[in-house]
């Protein structure tokens, strides 16, 4: 049986390279989410700082309200037990390793750059182990959604008189096509629908906010003058106006093909690779001890023995274990029966390999820009850290940081004016280090 959102909303194709035609109610919606983003990040932080505050936590309430719905209905019980029970046979699936993993990474933002970019503008002393602490147990409370859509999940198996596993559909699938299914059972469907569809939406866009602002942030800090720094807006406006135009080709009768083509690969693979190179590069080449006294400086304390030990050792070899297992028990993408033709599974390694083969390019590039009168010198050389890093303010650089003669603009340190706040001449320094300036006060 075809479901009417595969058969009227996404017209789908019989093939990945057969695009057919756009599909314009598809387009809008893309397009709206778009134009809403930009005004949500038209200001940066200052912004989309607010309107997080709204899209992270309504949700929950959205949430509530199915759950007491959903439980209220006959063959609910049912349901929520399918969600519970585990299937023991699937732990030796390398599939579900590797889709535990891409999920964990894609809810915390590990690997992304998101977290990297929203710290950045946290005040130099912000208790980051704190918040590490109470994002990771808060996003423990995900498994709540679970409570909701498998209740509902239920109600519908028993009202079409088969099992659970019949209509829990997969992928985007479970939230876009079985569970909206589910809801046009209830009566007044029509407003669990709307409350349903609009959690999502908040779901999106927050997430959408972070990735966003992860990219603006990157090219306004790699350019690093003040003229990008007053055209901030125009380059959100130009990485919105991108991924819109990116995005076009989604809405096409094959785009559930190329969604999931670029979810198993795009965010799946290429996530565990940066996540392992990011452990080993902090913990064995910038070094655990730097690090952990880096973290002390800000803290005031040393990170726990168990966080010290996770990352030196639990975790880049469970990240590992988790690749070379998705490796070897490797299988082509499939869509319900639709196997994907090699050519397909091809564009697919080359877009996880476009985010990770940066890293070891730049290692390179570094590697020969670098001075040394041997191989080995160079390697030492290379990954030594600048001369500049550390704290962006000067009040900032205590212990190894600190300098040993007063600074001066030919030194590379940032000199902090006696009202930061006021200041209306640019940051001597590192590139990106006014955001960082204005942010620290």
């Amino acid at each position: 049986r075809v479901s009417p959102s595969r058969l009227y909303v996404l017209k789908l194709s019989d093939d990945i390279g057969n695009f057919g035609e756009v599909r314009l109610p598809l387009l809008g919606c893309l397009g709206v989410s778009w134009v809403v983003v930009f005004l949500c990040l038209i200001r940066g932080v200052k912004s989309s700082g607010k309107v997080v505050y709204f899209t992270a936590t309504f949700p929950y309430v959205v949430l509530t309200i199915l759950f007491i719905r959903g439980v209220t209905l006959e063959g609910a019980f049912t349901g929520i037990m399918y969600y519970l029970t585990p299937q023991w046979d699937k732990i030796l699936e390398a599939k579900v390793w590797g889709d535990a993993a891409s999920q964990i990474f894609y809810s915390l933002g590990c690997a992304w750059g998101g977290l990297v970019t929203m710290a950045s503008y946290n005040k130099f002393h912000n208790n980051c182990y704190r918040d590490s602490v109470i994002i990771s147990i808060t996003n423990c409370a995900t498994v709540y959604a679970g409570f909701v859509i498998f209740s509902i999940l239920g109600f519908m198996a028993n009202h079409l008189g088969v099992d659970v596993s019949r209509v829990a559909d997969h992928g985007p699938g479970l939230a876009f096509v079985a569970y909206p299914e589910a809801l046009t059972l209830l009566p007044i469907a029509p407003l669990w629908s709307l409350l349903f569809f609009f959690m999502l939406i908040l779901l999106g866009l927050g997430t959408q906010f972070c990735l966003l602002e992860t990219l603006v942030t990157a090219i306004v800090d790699e350019v690093g003058n003040e003229w990008i720094l007053q055209k901030k807006t125009y380059v959100t406006l130009g990485v919105a106006v991108a991924g819109f135009l990116l995005g076009i080709p989604l809405t096409s009768q094959a785009g559930i093909y190329w969604l999931l083509l670029m979810d198993n690969y795009a965010a799946s693979f290429s996530l565990v690779i940066i996540s392992c190179i990011m452990c080993v590069s902090i913990m064995y080449i910038y070094g655990h001890q730097n690090y952990f006294q880096d973290i002390r400086m800000m803290l005031g304390f040393p990170p726990p023995l168990f966080f010290q030990i996770c990352w030196r050792f639990v975790s880049p070899a469970i990240i590992f274990f988790i690749l070379i297992f998705s490796v070897i028990q490797y299988q082509p993408i499939t869509y319900n029966q639709y196997q994907y033709p090699s050519w397909a599974v091809a564009i697919g390694f080359l877009m996880a390999l476009s985010s990770v083969i940066c890293i070891p390019l730049y290692a390179l590039f570094q590697f020969c820009r670098t001075d040394g009168d041997t191989l080995l010198q160079r390697l030492k050389n290379a990954t030594k850290p600048s001369r500049d890093w550390g704290p962006a303010l000067l009040e900032h650089r205590t212990g190894r940081y600190a300098p040993t003669i007063a600074p001066s603009p030919e030194d590379g340190l940032e000199v902090q004016p006696l009202h930061p706040d006021k200041a209306q001449i640019p940051m001597v320094g590192r590139k990106g280090s006014r955001r960082l300036q204005d942010s620290q006060m």
